[in-house]
């Protein structure tokens, strides 16, 4: 069953979502399940709402952008004894799928509508539908308030502007509200503590090995440890984007199974979650594999755990650990390891434990970025290089070896203690996907700066003086850059105030104005679409 009924999915998708909603059958979810996963759209459909999504896309930070080629799938599976039943079991699961990455809110609108919705039947969606119709949009900054069946559940997006890892705190409401609301802390995080606790010892390890976008695996006892580990590990490196593939659960009827278990190359730049034994066996030529148990918050400290060989893991069943190679290039951080012991020793809440933890992943990874920040700022030209009658100049190209040397003086010691081979990870890190999407993203912002930059030189000029010296044809053709670049602000929302578009507009009437009338007539009419 579908809701809203007119939602169209192709035949593909169809059964990428039908086979990921429910657990494999070793995993043996009895009870309910709560997980999520991510699948690829199918090229060639139509794009709808992408207006007025791409507008609130602007205003989050880079790792909450909606990518367009994937969809999420947020899944409540219920498997509890039947008698009545052929299979002698009830087993439904409830998805929501949606662009968005917010984990913890529809993990939370799942958590009230699922339960109620396998007791009754279809009519109740289709209340929960008229609910969701009632949903502001999800511009971020605001205080969101959101009914859902008899409830409202209060939540903030995080903003772009946010200072990295502060969350404003959203208040609950006073009892004296009619309907009970339910404050979400966040929107998106995930318990990064408990995810972790598995591989407590190597969790600067994985930093790396996310960052520099290696093939990962992590293999799990359900899916929901499965999604859970792999959000957390591509959270790990925020603010940076992560810019591969992951998969938080992943199935060996995944329409992507043939292309990323393949022996004929090396394995993708990808994060997978899988629960089915299956895969021990497929992807056992992979260099870096996570295998974890159960989920459990430890009541003592784990004990120190080295590196497992790759040799070693032949099964699923295989003892839980870090199981790959790969030396590290940063020597390891002791004080964070000793801190979280503490904590579990005291018994320090886990949200605590994770709120620590996130503020070592984003120490080091702004340590990481902050130098390759201040070189890529020193690639955009001199504003004086701009004029307003040539074209905006072109920022200089990047220079592996120009950016190498700037770390001697620069580097990431100012900001970190640590010591390794901090020069051995920025030069496997310039080869990855996460490099390319982070640079291709600066790019952009520069060149629309330099852009604005030099439409602000063009309306300090006085362009009617400039066009009565000139021929008609310049004139024109003037008119007709200027409307080009007027569309091109508009179109790209370069960062251009609004005061500026208005006084180019003025500028275009009045060179218009200036021109016969059978000019004007033309130019009025052209270039206004």
């Amino acid at each position: 069953v579908i809701y809203p009924p007119h939602s169209k999915l192709t035949d593909k998708e169809k059964t990428n979502i039908c086979y990921l909603s429910f657990p494999d059958s070793n995993s043996g979810c009895l009870g309910d399940t709560q997980f999520c996963f991510r699948f690829r759209r199918s090229p060639g459909r139509k794009v709808s709402l992408c207006c007025f999504l791409d507008q609130l896309d602007r205003d989050l930070p880079v790792y909450l952008k909606k990518d367009p080629a994937y969809y999420y799938g947020y899944v409540y599976f219920r498997q509890v004894r039947d008698k009545s039943l052929k299979r002698g079991y009830f087993q439904k699961s409830l998805v929501l799928i949606s662009k968005l990455p917010y984990v913890q809110l529809f993990r939370t609108m799942l958590k009230q509508i699922a339960p109620e919705y396998f007791e009754k039947n279809e009519a109740f969606l289709e209340a929960v539908c008229s609910d969701v119709d009632r949903w502001p949009p999800p511009i971020p900054g605001k205080i969101l308030h959101l009914p859902i069946m008899g409830m409202i559940m209060k939540l903030r997006i995080p903003t772009y502007r946010d200072k990295p890892g502060t969350t404003p705190v959203v208040q609950n409401m006073h009892q004296a509200d009619a309907q009970i609301s339910l404050a979400l802390p966040t929107v998106h995080e995930v318990d990064l503590f408990r995810c972790f606790c598995p591989v407590f010892f190597h969790i600067q390890m994985l930093w790396e090995l996310v960052l520099l976008g290696e093939p990962l695996v992590v293999m799990a006892p359900s899916p929901s440890e499965s999604s859970e580990t792999v959000l957390a590990l591509v959270s790990c490196v925020s603010p940076l984007k992560y810019c591969s593939d992951f998969r938080p659960y992943f199935t060996i009827h995944d329409s992507e199974f043939k292309e990323y278990t393949t022996r004929t190359q090396a394995p993708p730049s990808v994060i997978l979650g899988v629960t089915n034994p299956f895969f021990a066996k497929t992807l056992q030529h992979w260099p870096h594999i996570i295998r974890i148990g159960d989920l459990k918050l430890p009541g003592e400290v784990p004990k120190q755990v080295k590196v497992k060989k790759l040799k070693n893991l032949k099964t699923l069943d295989s003892k839980p650990g870090v199981y790959t190679s790969y030396k590290p290039y940063l020597n390891k951080d002791e004080e964070i390891v000793k801190q979280l012991q503490k904590g579990v020793q005291q018994k320090r809440p886990t949200e605590a434990q994770s709120v620590i933890l996130r503020r070592y992943f984003l120490e080091l990874t702004e340590s990481f970025i902050i130098p390759l920040e201040r070189y890529v700022a020193s690639l955009m030209p001199l504003q004086k290089c701009i004029s307003p009658w040539k074209s905006p100049p072109q920022l200089r190209q990047f220079s592996q070896d120009d950016f190498m040397k700037t770390l001697e003086k620069a580097g990431p010691q100012l900001t970190s203690g640590l010591k390794g081979d901090w020069i051995g990870l920025y030069r496997h890190f310039l080869k990855s996907p996460n490099f390319d999407g982070w640079f291709r993203s600066r790019q952009k912002e520069m060149t629309q700066k330099l852009e604005a930059l030099h439409l602000e030189a063009l309306c300090n000029e006085n362009l009617v003086f400039w066009s009565q010296k000139h021929t008609e044809v310049e004139t024109v053709d003037l008119v007709l850059k200027l409307k080009n670049k007027l569309l091109q602000a508009n179109r790209e929302h370069l960062p251009v105030k609004t005061d500026t578009l208005k006084k180019l507009q003025t500028h275009i009437n009045d060179i218009i104005l200036a021109l016969p009338d059978d000019l004007q007539d033309i130019l009025l009419k052209t270039g206004t679409t």
